[in-house]
């Protein structure tokens, strides 16, 4: 596993793919998981590129679903998320995912493991760069404006991590100001607003970040993996030493 990710932050593919191929031959935790992990990193590979075992990043997104499964009755939320992300290759011309490898690492929080690697970061933002050009090549779809706000907060980390603040700030507030648009992707806008917050926090601007963290805490539900979002929020306002349970909020 961390293998896996140390091999993601370098974008090596293919080898993230053989570790990841490892766990879900023999790691019990999360077949689907795993197998989307796989899925995910054959589809960051060129398109003329041979994949390993003839394998086909199609057919593996198809086969998460089916390998859900319940630990102590509940299924973990890194899996459900796994398993909503691959649905969208059940069509039979599906839309491409544009970056389920750096999604995933986000919901991993590895931009901020890679914080103090400036090379890492310039990588990934390498490959954001490139993903935006191809969506804006691409005809539009109904995915589009979600896989560009992914792409905009994906970016608005790696600014962060640049200490390019402005830049990360703007990329943050696009995809907070598409919110109405967006009809796949909820978890997107109170995560930009719980990276807003600690945009601002970082910058002493305490009354900006506890707005936007108590926003983010109190106007969104149910959306993927809520309770990490609210774990990352409960734990900022307590840095903050704000009362989380204020509910002056989201004025």
């Amino acid at each position: 596993w961390e293998l896996m990710w140390c091999f993601t932050f370098k974008r090596a593919w293919k080898m993230a793919y053989f570790y990841a191929d490892l766990l879900s031959q023999e790691s019990r935790w999360s077949k689907a998981m795993y197998v989307f992990m796989k899925a995910a990193y054959l589809s960051m590979l060129p398109t003329e590129e041979a994949r390993p075992f003839g394998e086909d990043e199609v057919e593996l997104f198809r086969r998460v679903p089916a390998l859900k499964q319940k630990i102590a009755g509940k299924s973990p939320p890194t899996e459900k998320f796994a398993i909503r992300k691959a649905r969208r290759y059940k069509a039979s011309h599906p839309v491409r995912l544009p970056v389920p490898v750096l999604e995933m690492m986000y919901m991993w929080n590895g931009f901020s493991m890679i914080s103090k690697r400036p090379e890492l970061t310039e990588g990934m933002m390498q490959t954001l760069v490139a993903a935006e050009r191809a969506l804006l090549e691409a005809p539009e779809n109904h995915y589009t404006v979600d896989d560009r706000c992914l792409i905009h907060m994906l970016k608005g980390l790696c600014f962060k991590n640049q200490g390019v603040l402005q830049a990360a700030e703007e990329c943050f507030n696009r995809v907070c100001s598409s919110e109405k648009k967006i009809r796949f992707d909820h978890y997107l806008v109170p995560n930009c607003l719980v990276e807003l917050g600690l945009l601002y926090m970082d910058q002493g601007r305490k009354d900006d970040a506890v707005k936007h963290l108590r926003k983010a805490k109190h106007s969104y539900k149910d959306y993927s993996m809520e309770s990490r979002t609210q774990f990352r929020v409960h734990a900022a306002l307590a840095k903050l030493k704000a009362d989380p349970g204020d509910e002056e909020a989201h004025l």
